[in-house]
């Protein structure tokens, strides 16, 4: 399948390239999908672990959607780091069906039911790394822990200055979820931040940044800010920056 193709996948398909994905709810969102190079485990002739990677873009009412240059660079990195990489247009955005929701809980259930579709069509997956900018990364943090395989997040930009009207006011039920799986000796969690982000004070992020370090165990959470970063991380240094932390952290 080519990457401008598009069509809807069959049962048990993972194909590369632009395409429809059906999920159990019956919603359908327009996917990108790219595949790393076959790798094998060390000595061995078997193919090695798969990660997967979910990278979910800024609010659809002002633009947002998976062509975001945020996420193509981010994107870049994970799948030269051996990471399936998925990027999708998020419900009403591009050729997703149905409506954006006031509160993101229909959004919410889409990432879930996403990644339990890209899970079942892969083999041997044992770690997903949900990638969140901006209003993605209020989706990305409702995501919950699993068993298996690992969840790690990677917050870049969280809106919040702007949490509340984005959720229809519902911004403590964000607030909660973020500080309880921060709090999960478990988790896995790197936040990034500018101090001239356009939507948040850089007070207000410090003063959050603070609660979430003494909710958080210690392994769990990793916060950075980052000098000259504006929120849509056009600055040449803050995006060398942006890649050079997440490349460390993944590592």
């Amino acid at each position: 399948m080519s990457p401008e193709s598009t069509q809807n996948t069959s049962p048990r398909e993972f194909l590369a390239g632009r395409q429809l994905v059906n999920l159990p709810s019956g919603t359908t969102l327009e996917c990108d999908i790219a595949h790393p190079s076959i790798r094998f485990s060390p000595g061995g002739s078997h193919p090695a672990k798969a990660k997967l990677a979910v990278c979910l873009h800024p609010w659809s009412w002002l633009g947002g959607g998976l062509e975001d240059p945020v996420l193509h660079l981010l994107a870049g990195l994970l799948h030269e780091t051996g990471f399936h990489v998925i990027r999708y247009n998020s419900r009403g955005v591009g050729k997703s069906s149905g409506w954006s929701s006031l509160t993101g809980s229909r959004e919410v259930q889409d990432l879930r039911e996403l990644v339990q579709w890209a899970v079942g069509r892969m083999q041997s997956v044992d770690a997903v790394v949900l990638v969140g900018y901006s209003y993605g990364s209020l989706i990305a943090s409702m995501h919950p822990l699993l068993s298996q395989p690992k969840v790690s997040h990677i917050i870049v930009s969280y809106p919040l200055g702007v949490r509340h009207w984005l959720t229809a006011f519902r911004g403590g039920s964000y607030n909660t979820a973020l500080i309880e799986l921060v709090h999960n000796p478990q988790a896995r969690v790197l936040i990034l931040y500018g101090d001239h982000d356009d939507f948040t004070a850089l007070e207000a992020y410090e003063a959050w940044a603070r609660t979430l370090t003494e909710a958080a165990e210690t392994s769990a959470l990793k916060i950075v800010k980052v000098e000259g970063a504006t929120h849509f991380w056009r600055e040449r240094d803050a995006r060398a920056k942006l890649v050079e932390t997440v490349e460390a952290w993944l590592s």
